[in-house]
């Protein structure tokens, strides 16, 4: 995916409206009338939110009879997941290395130790 293919699904996953469409979608193909049924808005702002998420490949459009099913494009997604990960993967071997110098240095141990929930440590500090 280039920058401004990028930044257009980007964007049109940026609203809670077009995300819950997509959530809907990767049960399977909708209609226009079934993708709006959860929201208070217009048949309109529902038609405009699907071409907002056409206009980004996330979705495509097909013809049955009357019916126009929208239904999620998972490949673009999958672009999406993994230029993501690219950039989450170089961050986790960063601090795998950090890890290991600092364990190596003694300063920090092993395994994180655990904590108590910081709810617990407050309610301690006021009764002292």
């Amino acid at each position: 995916m280039d920058d401004q293919e990028l930044d257009r699904a980007f964007v049109a996953l940026g609203d809670p409206v077009r995300r819950a469409m997509i959530a809907r979608l990767s049960r399977g193909p909708a209609t226009v009338g079934q993708l709006a049924e959860p929201f208070p808005i217009t048949m309109q702002a529902v038609s405009r939110h699907i071409k907002v998420l056409e206009d980004a490949g996330l979705v495509t459009r097909s013809r049955d009879a009357q019916r126009r099913p929208v239904h999620l494009e998972a490949a673009a997604l999958e672009q999406l997941t993994a230029w993501i990960d690219r950039y989450r993967l170089d961050a986790e071997r960063a601090y795998r290395r950090l890890d290991a110098v600092l364990a190596a240095a003694g300063t920090v141990p092993a395994s994180p130790p655990s904590r108590t929930p910081r709810t617990t440590d407050t309610k301690k500090e006021k009764e002292s």
